[in-house]
């Protein structure tokens, strides 16, 4: 049986089963996951991103989508940095 567009408990809006369903550019994904994140209840986790991915990976392992899902699973792609201090005055003086 076919997966409907609200069959994920972690895809509540569906969107995710919208996004695979379009030709995306790396950017667009990236700005689709970033709506799906803000727009669960309790916040993306590792487990709701690993349900999509099981759920859609598979199927579409080439996707941009699937890269930017397999991207929030790994913590070291983001590392956060602290822009206050000198550093931001800094960066001020230069862009002027």
């Amino acid at each position: 049986m076919p997966m409907g567009k609200y069959d994920i408990k972690a895809d509540p809006r569906g969107l995710m089963y919208e996004a695979y369903r379009m030709d995306l550019s790396i950017e667009d994904a990236r700005t689709i996951f970033f709506d799906w994140a803000i727009g669960l209840n309790d916040g993306a986790d590792v487990q709701s991103i690993r349900e999509l991915l099981d759920a859609y990976g598979p199927d579409h392992p080439n996707h941009p989508m699937t890269t930017v899902l397999r991207e929030g699973l790994d913590t070291n792609s983001v590392k956060p940095t602290r822009r206050g201090g000198r550093s931001a005055r800094q960066a001020g003086k230069d862009r002027s």
